[in-house]
């Protein structure tokens, strides 16, 4: 089985190849440039022996953002280079975590962390994205790509259910050219800091263990995601994912209700 991993920065990825090309191990790279140069660092893609030898060689301490199984992109990365802004609120993202979706399992979720800041940004993005659930003092601000659920923060983005990681690279690149071109009009916008529309219940569910065991007082998990949904409760209250065997569920589950404005 291929496996795919990322880095946070072209440092970490450099070394990574370096101890690989040592080793005799092969690999081979899906790289983000040109157009989602500024979304991330290249992928490597090799068999689980690379896993291995990068944690037995590097001393354990070389910085990945995760292994996934590797899917093949269903779109190539666009030849032009990403365009320039005068004031980039964005900046550049790095891709801190890789790892398999735990709302759909044939999908990826990543979080990236960004060297912009989009707190005054995003009550325009709000103005003008009326499909989009703004949250003032997370600051969060969560919408739906397609059947993807993409939420920004001030300096990180969250995308969960990306198709693979050059699928993840173009929602990154899409949103840092919508962030972008919308602060350069902001003076023809009026900021909105309403609160609209938010992700369904049934996506909270999908981020829930499913195993109805009624720690959390409720009787099933469907029972205890609306909850959630209504404010009415705390992710927390769900003991398998935040003290038991489900614990890897446990970020994304407060991703969602962050975006909701359901804090722990």
């Amino acid at each position: 089985m291929l496996l795919a991993t990322t880095f946070p920065s072209e440092a970490e990825f450099e070394r990574a190849k370096s101890l690989l090309e040592a080793c005799g191990v092969y690999y081979r790279t899906v790289c983000p440039a040109p157009a989602y140069r500024l979304a991330g660092c290249a992928v490597l893609v090799a068999e689980s022996q690379a896993r291995r030898t990068l944690a037995a060689e590097s001393g354990r301490d070389l910085v990945c953002s995760g292994w996934v199984g590797y899917t093949p992109a269903q779109i190539v990365v666009p030849q032009e280079p990403p365009p320039e802004y005068e004031e980039d609120v964005f900046g550049r993202a790095a891709i801190m975590v890789l790892a398999q979706c735990v709302a759909d399992e044939t999908k990826i979720r990543i979080v990236a962390h960004i060297s912009g800041d989009l707190t005054e940004v995003l009550p325009y993005m709000n103005a003008e994205m009326r499909q989009a659930s703004y949250n003032v003092h997370g600051p969060t601000f969560t919408f739906m790509d397609g059947y993807r659920m993409v939420s920004a923060y001030a300096r990180r983005i969250a995308v969960a259910k990306a198709d693979e990681i050059v699928d993840a690279w173009r929602v990154l690149e899409e949103l840092r050219r919508r962030v972008n071109e919308t602060w350069a009009r902001r003076h023809q916008i009026e900021p909105s800091y309403e609160r609209r529309e938010r992700p369904p219940a049934l996506e909270v569910y999908k981020r829930l263990p499913g195993t109805n065991c009624g720690q959390c007082g409720e009787r099933t998990c469907l029972a205890f995601a609306v909850r959630l949904h209504a404010g009415h409760t705390f992710p927390t209250r769900c003991r398998p994912v935040f003290e038991g065997d489900y614990s890897h569920m446990k970020d994304a589950l407060r991703e969602i209700c962050s975006g909701l404005g359901v804090m722990s």
